[in-house]
């Protein structure tokens, strides 16, 4: 029987993963508040390695209390923090799955504040308000750029101590370093603004100074952008990085030792390109409500919470959201792979063995990052080793990206249920040991 590329062992620089099929960053409000882990987090993980992904990103993975997205997601600001991400990471390796921690800061895209920092305008390559939600910053003085390099540092020391597999950096979706790669959202007039290589001056800042925290032997990947689409909500809007933007700073990326490009897309999160699919209005006129940071997040309330008003915010945002929701990125990471030399990563409602297959074989990419299809069925990559289809499939509807803003992060679509309790039962079983495999 021939072999599956799916399968076949992906070979990094420094790190081998035994198959083509990665947990891509994403985790629930499973944390204490001051950024230290739970056994949540670490239960969270394991479903995933268990389940058969060759490698685990993780979510998001503030390096300052400043700069996370939202409060109970474990941080990797102080030492103290290393012994938890040491116990999440052996927990993965028992899988023989490997850990990838994901380094960002949120800059001005927080959903909302904690205490720490309530009133203030947060940090950003640019002083000019985020149009969706209307998050408030201010553009980061030459001191600050250099003080939260120095934070991604140090963060990347201590990865390295706990033992876990490599780093990613989160370069893509609208946060800090997407504040400054974008065209359509850094308007800076310094030696971090105007060109493609002023403007990647920063990511490439930060990538030298892992690089003498960890050395040049430690896996590290950055996340980024095909394609900003920074005008998909609001068409008068500059529309960001094209994707010869891309290629360009990949090449920057990979003569300064990067090992690997995940190519994503959207200058915001959520983003009407990412995730592609549903927008559950009825969810949203629940939750968005708690999205404090923003100027602009009464009104859009307004128009989710009135079915009058229903139709406006459904045509901003799924007027432009273009071809197929799985493999949506394709285009964009096969022009960059022709470009680079290094593996190149793929997110995009991925969930088909087939598609990702043929992703895979005709060097549109060399693995693929999965989300939400792991979600709904947490053992995918077994299902493909058995050549089954799953009889329940992601149905992209976004519940998931929307109820974790004040729920368990969980699938929640309930026609993949036999009812609300077994619905409950599986997004609840995060918190016990021993949980279930879907």
């Amino acid at each position: 029987m021939a072999s599956d590329i799916l399968f076949e062992p992906l070979k990094f620089r420094n790190l081998v993963v035994k198959n083509r099929i990665l947990r891509s960053s994403i985790s629930g409000r499973f944390d204490n508040y001051d950024g230290s882990g739970t056994q949540t987090r670490i239960n969270w993980e394991e479903k995933f390695a268990r389940g058969g992904a060759g490698a685990i990103i993780s979510s998001f993975v503030a390096v300052s209390v400043a700069g996370r997205h939202v409060p109970n997601y474990a941080t990797i600001h102080r030492d103290e923090q290393i012994p938890f991400w040491r116990a999440v990471g052996e927990k993965v390796h028992e899988y023989d799955c490997k850990y990838i921690l994901q380094l960002n800061h949120a800059g001005r895209q927080m959903d909302f504040k904690g205490v720490d920092n309530l009133e203030m305008p947060t940090l950003s390559s640019t002083g000019t308000t985020e149009p969706f939600s209307g998050f408030l910053c201010r553009a980061m003085t030459a001191a600050e750029i250099q003080s939260v390099i120095g934070q991604l540092a140090e963060a990347a020391r201590r990865v390295r101590e706990a033992g876990l597999d490599g780093i990613e950096l989160h370069g893509a979706n609208g946060y800090l370093i997407t504040q400054f790669l974008s065209s359509g959202i850094n308007n800076r007039k310094d030696e971090y603004g105007g060109s493609v290589a002023n403007r990647a001056r920063f990511l490439l800042e930060i990538i030298r100074a892992i690089r003498k925290e960890v050395g040049t032997d430690f896996h590290l990947q950055v996340k980024l952008n095909g394609i900003d689409y920074n005008n998909a909500v609001f068409f008068w809007k500059k529309k960001g990085n094209t994707i010869e933007d891309s290629i360009q700073i990949c090449k920057l990326l990979e003569a300064e030792g990067v090992d690997a490009i995940h190519v994503s897309s959207g200058s915001s999160f959520p983003h009407p390109r990412n995730p592609r699919g549903g927008l559950p209005l009825d969810v949203i006129k629940r939750v968005y409500p708690i999205i404090d940071s923003g100027k602009k997040t009464f009104p859009n309330y307004v128009m989710a919470r009135y079915s009058l008003l229903r139709p406006i915010i459904r045509l901003l945002w799924t007027r432009d959201q273009g071809e197929a929701i799985e493999g949506n990125n394709l285009q964009a990471a096969k022009a960059i792979k022709q470009n680079v030399s290094v593996p190149v990563l793929c997110t995009g409602g991925f969930q088909t063995a087939q598609v990702i297959r043929d992703a895979i074989e005709s060097g549109m990419c060399d693995a693929v990052a999965i989300a939400r299809g792991l979600i709904a069925n947490n053992n995918l990559p077994e299902l493909f080793a058995q050549g089954k289809p799953t009889d329940k499939p992601c149905t992209h509807c976004n519940r998931c990206l929307y109820h974790v803003l004040e729920d368990p992060l969980g699938c929640y679509d309930l026609s993949r249920y036999a009812n609300n309790e077994k619905m409950l039962e599986a997004v609840m079983s995060v918190y016990q040991s021993g949980m279930p495999t879907n």
